[in-house]
């Protein structure tokens, strides 16, 4: 019978969600839901020194935003859990107990001023095969002096203990068949002097009792695979040990390195989902929710960073994702993250959106910058207008505002210099041509017979019309502008600029 399959999202409540984050998050959830499985959301809480409080009701905000809700979580319970290491920790020291007494890990009493030594004497210094012998632990000490030791609760941690010149093999699904040296391997802490369980014993106990089938995670965890491959195989469990999938990272625009959120800072573009404030600093990180992103773009341009589906489509929703989605697609190589093709990821979403759909947000926009839209017709109408011209769904407000509030101010520059009293007469008998009743193309008819009749071409009066309308060179065709403002307004904008201009 084939394993059912269960992924987990596992992020750590210490910051802010980086997108390669969210991008793990996704490719988890694009396979579950192809393959009609579980998609678990897990709080890797143990190291209680990185806690941020907030951190993890805001992972959880940011997934309900992409539209991926976990089906079992710390929120939501489920069969297997509690869904926080912190709450298991009563589960992680017997494990610890059973590779000592079998002899694949053991204790280590040095104390961090001991290991400052160390690293002062030995120039690289790693904690394994070629020093553990000239460290104070149980393979060095006696019998009687580890059992004092710990009698006397002396403060110590547990160490894998790794073979010598043992090959560890796996086969990951995206790089194929993958081996390390246990000789380069150092002993990881596998339970800390606090009790609290490291990762590296954590995410294997608790994988195993979560009964995670595939296991997607950054290539940044390759390094650690030998050990959880170990721990799997000494705690007896390899024949159901999970498959692995290590992602390519997301780089840097230009190619050199892990895009970091210090990369973001300086090139200004967001790489966190939404905004973080730090609990401590109050500094506040900017997202791409709140820059103006639509979540379904963001999911988009997401999954379309170490993946494609063979073809030329760029442009997908969830459920097509979901459709589409394979780990053979996803490439081995990292993938450059570029914020104009981000943002053109954006436009596309906000181009093809329902104006109902976007207008919520709009009109929030709007309100944030004092406007306050009473007519939701009227806005929707407006955003139908104008949504092809908005890369962000804050731009709205800067391509928009004006059919709210009147210009204050004119681009005269733009005017003046051609500026003449037969072109403000044209504009005076205009007014009498606007009606309600006309449509946007018979608006610009009586506009261009009217411009003969004053022996103008009506290229020389178009972008003064757009100036009294709008306030500067900018905005769709103005025409479809004045059918929206309505006859009244045009009219009234017409005459106000009139005396501007004169």
């Amino acid at each position: 019978m084939e394993k059912k399959v269960r992924v987990r999202f596992a992020p750590s409540p210490t910051g802010g969600l980086h997108l390669g984050g969210v991008r793990t998050a996704l490719f988890n959830y694009l396979f579950a839901k192809k393959h009609n499985g579980t998609f678990v959301l897990r709080v890797e809480d143990t190291d209680q020194t990185r806690f941020v409080e907030g951190a993890e009701e805001y992972i959880v905000s940011c997934l309900e935003w992409c539209g991926m809700s976990p089906d079992e979580s710390p929120q939501k319970g489920g069969e297997f859990g509690p869904y926080r290491q912190s709450e298991r920790k009563a589960t992680y020291k017997q494990y610890a107990d059973q590779l000592i007494a079998d002899g694949y890990a053991y204790y280590a009493f040095d104390t961090p001023e001991e290991l400052d030594a160390k690293r002062k004497e030995i120039p690289n210094f790693t904690y394994g095969l070629a020093t553990r012998e000239g460290m104070r632990n149980s393979l060095t000490l006696s019998e009687n002096e580890v059992a004092e030791l710990l009698a006397n609760n002396t403060r110590h941690v547990v160490r894998i203990k790794m073979p010598k010149d043992e090959l560890v093999s796996f086969t990951d699904l995206i790089r194929g068949h993958v081996s390390f040296d246990t000789n380069l391997v150092d002993d990881k802490v596998l339970l800390k002097a606090d009790g609290m369980p490291t990762y590296h014993l954590a995410v294997v106990a608790d994988d195993k009792a979560m009964e995670i089938s595939h296991i997607f995670r950054g290539e940044e965890w390759l390094p650690s695979a030998p050990i959880h491959i170990l721990l799997w195989r000494y705690l007896g469990w390899e024949d159901i040990m999970p498959q692995w999938i290590h992602l390519p990272l997301i780089l840097k625009p230009d190619g050199n390195g892990k895009l970091s959120k210090r990369d973001g800072d300086r090139l200004g573009f967001p790489v966190y989902a939404q905004n973080w404030t730090d609990p401590k600093t109050g500094d506040l990180t900017k997202g791409f929710k709140e820059l103006g992103f639509m979540p379904e773009a963001f999911v988009n341009l997401l999954a379309m960073l170490g993946w494609n589906d063979g073809t030329d489509q760029e442009l997908f929703s969830l459920a097509e994702l979901i459709d589409k989605f394979s780990v053979e697609r996803i490439s081995k190589a990292g993938a450059k993250f570029d914020f104009e093709k981000a943002k053109w990821y954006n436009h596309e979403w906000i181009k093809n959106a329902d104006a109902q759909k976007l207008l919520p947000t709009v009109k929030a926009a709007f309100a944030d910058q004092g406007v306050m839209v009473k007519d939701d017709a009227y806005l929707l109408k407006v955003i139908d207008l104008v949504k092809d011209r908005c890369n962000l769904l804050s731009d709205f407000v800067t391509q928009a505002t004006y059919f709210f509030v009147a210009p204050a101010e004119y681009d005269l520059a733009a005017v003046k210099p051609k500026w003449t009293a037969e072109k403000a007469a044209f504009f005076d008998a205009y007014t009498l041509l606007v009606t309600d009743n006309a449509t946007a193309l018979e608006l610009e008819e009586k506009f261009k017979e009217l411009a003969g009749t004053h022996q103008f071409k009506p290229g020389e009066l178009m972008l003064p019309l757009r100036i009294m309308l709008v306030g500067g060179k900018f905005g769709p065709g103005v025409f479809d502008i004045a059918l929206v403002l309505g006859a009244a307004e045009t009219v009234q904008r017409i005459k106000n600029a009139l005396t501007a201009f004169n």
